[in-house]
């Protein structure tokens, strides 16, 4: 991929729009980055690209808040299952039309938008059995290597576990961390990570800083539940197009 002055604008004003949307909810830095970048890049260049911006401003989500021992013991089967999982789902993304791919992601992006704009209540679906751990993990960890979004069934799972909001927040954290580790490896070792790419990952780490350092100034001054649904709308916006562009070929 060529490192020219378009690509890196469009690197540095996708990352600060996620940062902004991750600093206001908490969340959504993988989703927005991906969305914006897979109908211009392609998926496996922005699945390349949002690995550091999302492994580094979900460590400190991950270590702070004084349940990482509580998460880990309650949680090894479900994320022990998507770590191993997202080698499969990467195994998959070398060999297959990448354009279906990206209709996939814009189902689960449409789906995880239509959920949350309509409250469908994607808990019950996902929390039933006594598996549910392990076959959540796996089918999170198949989706995160697929398409780079470690939404759902993840955090739809993790909600569904009735976890205190801080709990909560540090366990979706953990998530992230692991799942995007194992996908930024098992890129590597499929030949998806180019040396050009993991720099201009690492160089989307400022923007996607400022861009969370705006969203909490912004969080104090508009109302959450506005700006998710806005939030919401666009990404079902972004997506029908991925889904839509996939199709048309």
């Amino acid at each position: 991929m060529t490192l020219d002055p378009v690509l890196l604008a469009l690197v540095t004003f996708t990352f600060v729009v996620a940062g902004l949307v991750k600093g206001v909810i908490g969340m959504g830095m993988p989703t927005v980055s991906l969305a914006l970048l897979a109908a211009t890049v392609g998926l496996p260049s922005a699945m390349a690209l949002l690995l550091a911006p999302t492994i580094i401003t979900n460590v400190w989500q991950a270590l702070v808040g004084g349940y990482l021992k509580q998460i880990v013991w309650r949680l090894w089967p479900f994320l022990l299952a998507s770590v191993v999982t997202v080698w499969l789902g990467v195994a998959i993304l070398a060999r297959v039309d990448v354009r279906w791919l990206s209709g996939l992601l814009g189902v689960l992006i449409a789906f995880y938008a239509l959920a949350g704009l309509f409250n469908l209540g994607l808990g019950k679906l996902v929390s039933r059995g006594r598996h549910a751990a392990p076959v959540n993990g796996a089918l999170t960890g198949l989706l995160t290597g697929m398409t780079g979004s470690s939404v759902f069934p993840g955090v739809a799972y993790l909600q569904s576990l009735g976890l205190p909001r801080d709990m909560l927040i540090q366990a979706m954290g953990v998530l992230f961390v692991v799942t995007t580790m194992a996908l930024g490896l098992s890129m590597g070792g499929q030949r998806l990570l180019s040396v050009e790419l993991g720099l201009l990952s690492l160089g989307a780490v400022v923007p996607a800083l400022v861009g969370m350092q705006l969203g909490q100034r912004l969080r104090q001054r508009l109302s959450e539940t506005t700006f998710r649904r806005v939030f919401l709308s666009g990404l079902l916006a972004m997506g029908g197009y991925l889904l839509v562009r996939s199709l048309a070929g």
